[in-house]
């Protein structure tokens, strides 16, 4: 059995939810305010960061992008046609590389931040952090956000998908990220029509269906949200 830590707006956790999705996985989700520090939790992962996995009371697996590689040696090895990584070394490499610029530079420049400030601050205490929403960094985050939205949109124009051919990590990882900021209605979709039919294809697969029916507590989606076809 598979448990996973997590938190609904969280894009690695979000990232986990979707390969598990794919690959036909069922899990049980405990949902994690990490900035509580919960004791229990801690123990897990002393870093109090999001996702953990674990599987069959096994140790913690923890990061999305660990835990992303755990289930494609797993799970995905078996798989054949719907494994979410190439057999071949040279597109894996390449899913790989942007698994980590969605999960790790756009989290740093981007999704942090608007998700911090917009979501996570309405559920943190003073003492954690909570509060009025900082509008210099919504304002730096926004103008990141252009610049990651041009390259998945260039990459999509000169590919089938974002590391080639067929549906990757890389995808899985990118559409994560921009559904936390699509909740909120953060996403520019109309600057970037490449992009925005890309998401649109990520968007009506089967395995996104949990998100889009998912609604965080206090805080209504956007109104396109839940939307295929907008």
């Amino acid at each position: 059995m598979l448990k996973l830590h997590h938190h609904p707006m969280s894009a690695a956790s979000r990232f986990v939810r979707l390969v598990l999705a794919e690959y036909g996985e069922r899990c049980e989700l405990v949902e994690e305010r990490p900035w509580e520090r919960r004791r229990e939790f801690l123990v897990l992962n002393p870093a109090a960061t999001l996702p953990v996995l674990i599987e069959d009371n096994g140790p913690p697996i923890v990061g999305g992008i660990v835990a992303g590689e755990y289930l494609d040696e797993t799970r995905g090895a078996f798989q054949r046609d719907k494994r979410l990584m190439s057999e071949k070394p040279l597109e894996r490499a390449e899913a790989r590389r942007l698994t980590e610029w969605f999960l790790k530079k756009m989290e740093s420049e981007v999704t942090r931040y608007l998700i911090r400030e917009r979501v996570f601050k309405l559920e943190m205490r003073a003492e954690d952090g909570g509060g009025a929403p900082d509008a210099s960094a919504i304002r730096a985050a926004r103008a990141n956000l252009k610049h990651h939205l041009r390259y998945l949109g260039w990459l999509v124009e000169e590919r089938d998908w974002l590391a080639g051919p067929k549906l990757t990590y890389a995808d899985i990882a990118a559409a994560a990220s921009l559904s936390t900021l699509d909740y909120i209605g953060e996403v520019p979709w109309d600057s970037e029509p490449h992009a925005k039919d890309w998401y649109v294809r990520v968007k009506s697969r089967p395995s996104f269906r949990m998100l889009l029916s998912e609604r965080v507590r206090g805080l209504p989606p956007s109104l396109n949200y839940g939307e295929l076809d907008f």
